[in-house]
């Protein structure tokens, strides 16, 4: 199946508002949609016998910054059996950063999630075992946030600028 090919069999299955905005200029090609759709959106790409996105390929958060005020999840699927690539994307408010987890759908969701939790600050409901992953557990902020100001010191160690 081609890209527009399955963007229009998802609106056919799962409405055509499920996709709020399609992203071509991308590889791959992708499109955006709400995250109170987002679960049931992942469910019907995993377990579709047309689609069967069996591989969450990649998860990236992005801080647009605090001028724009939002962050992004980015998801990146493959289809192993189909050789698909698909990426969705959910964008939401940067100062509520929250988004549901699909480690459910996916378990290499579990560390992906994970790392954007810890580096860029987005939280993701109902995920098992939210907890930083690559900076301490006692670190301030998030280094890949936009604004973000690194600490003076670490436990009485002043840290190089």
């Amino acid at each position: 199946m081609k890209f527009e090919e399955i963007v229009e069999y998802i609106k056919s299955e799962l409405g055509a508002n499920v996709v709020l905005e399609l992203i071509e200029n991308a590889t791959p090609k992708g499109f955006v949609t709400n995250t109170d759709r987002l679960i049931s959106v992942m469910q019907f790409l995993h377990s579709d016998e047309q689609l069967y996105f069996d591989s969450l390929s990649c998860l990236t958060g992005l801080d647009n910054g605090p001028e724009e005020g939002t962050v992004e999840v980015i998801y990146n699927l493959y289809s192993i059996p189909f050789d698909h690539h698909l990426m969705i994307k959910v964008q939401v408010d940067r100062d509520q950063a929250e988004v549901p987890t699909v480690s459910g759908v996916w378990k290499t969701a579990d560390w992906q999630e994970r790392e954007a939790y810890d580096l860029v600050g987005i939280n993701f409901n109902g995920h098992p075992d939210l907890r930083r992953i690559l900076m301490p557990a006692d670190w301030q902020g998030n280094p890949l946030r936009k604004d973000y100001e690194e600490q003076e010191f670490y436990h009485g160690i002043k840290l190089e600028e």
